[in-house]
């Protein structure tokens, strides 16, 4: 996927949640080539542009997840949640995501293939 296709532009700041060895590395080299900016972490305490959050099925509650991804998002910004594809270890329905969005205070809008394993859907938070 190309990291322009996730709304980010350039010098953004783009927090990452989730990360494990399994994540896409050519999908955070290009989000990080397209903003200009490394990734930061959920220590970073300072606002942030946009969320990509990798989850997994077993990762733990996915709503308590997908609210913490608030904490240092901007009003306005999206959090991408990347999720294994069907048929691919930790596989996350999509009926899950659904399910956990609105609880959270986030909108579920599109879904796409973010890589050969990865797909993404990008939740937009509810205005406060």
């Amino acid at each position: 996927m190309d990291a322009g296709k996730l709304g980010f532009g350039p010098d953004t700041v783009i927090q990452e949640l989730g990360w494990d060895e399994d994540v896409d590395e050519e999908l955070r080299v290009e989000i990080e080539r397209h903003t200009g900016n490394n990734l930061v972490d959920g220590d970073v305490g300072d606002v942030v542009d946009g969320v990509i959050l990798w989850w997994r099925d077993g990762d733990g509650d996915l709503v308590d997840e997908l609210v913490g991804s608030l904490q240092d998002l901007v009003e306005g910004g999206s959090v991408w949640l990347l999720t294994p594809k069907i048929g691919r270890p930790g596989y996350v329905p999509g009926a899950d995501v659904v399910e956990a969005a609105p609880i959270a205070g986030l909108s579920t809008t599109t879904t796409s293939s973010a890589s050969a394993e990865w797909a993404a859907t990008r939740l937009t938070a509810h205005k406060r």
